[in-house]
């Protein structure tokens, strides 16, 4: 294989059925600094900040070199399209643990259970190959999507955190959920595999 055609090629870190985990790079930034502002997409993950180019290039280099974090983009197997990002953050390797994060664009990309495929592609790397013992997340109370297709993988609902959010003038919850290694085993490798379609 000619270098030319295997640096077109993107690294395909975790490949599941439709989509595949990649690392993000600089040449990623532009993609990932509009991606930032899509109304919908903001709103879903309560975004407030604003941001810039430059701190979106910055970003992108600190988290390349964070051992605590793993920043991926979710690509579709078929055609390569980018269509959002996953990451795992706060790893605790003395307590095993992390939190996830995940951010599908939204439009005809929602709704079609990629979200689902991703997070087990990244579970299987956290419990399988990082060693992760718990997983944790949080999630806005009015994304009733993302609680669904989170439960759906086989997070537990562990709590409410009151009046977390301050957004669209008024007040919002946040549900915290988490999922441990010996529950995803229990689903995913004992036989019991759950359609993730």
């Amino acid at each position: 294989m000619s270098e030319q055609l295997w640096n077109a090629m993107p690294v395909r870190f975790l490949e599941g059925d439709r989509l595949y985990l990649r690392p993000i790079g600089l040449e990623d930034a532009e993609f990932y600094f509009h991606k930032l502002f899509d109304p919908e997409l903001r709103r879903l993950t309560g975004t407030q900040k604003h941001f810039t180019l430059e701190g979106t290039h910055r970003y992108i280099e600190s988290v390349s070199t964070d051992s605590s974090a793993i920043l991926l983009l979710i690509a579709l197997s078929d055609g390569d399209e980018v269509i959002g990002d996953i990451a795992l953050q706060d790893m605790d390797s003395i307590n095993r643990n992390a939190s996830l994060r995940i951010a599908i664009d939204s439009g005809q990309h929602m709704g079609k259970g990629y979200g689902p495929e991703a997070i087990r592609l990244l579970l299987e790397y956290a419990f399988g190959i990082l060693n992760l013992h718990r997983i944790e997340l949080q999630v806005f109370a009015y994304n009733e999507r993302a609680i669904k297709a989170y439960e759906k993988v086989g997070f537990i609902r562990e709590g409410v955190q009151r009046d977390v959010l301050y957004y669209n003038h008024e007040y919002h919850d946040s549900i915290v959920m988490s999922i441990l290694e010996h529950e995803y085993r229990a689903r995913y490798l004992n036989n019991n595999v759950v359609d993730m379609k």
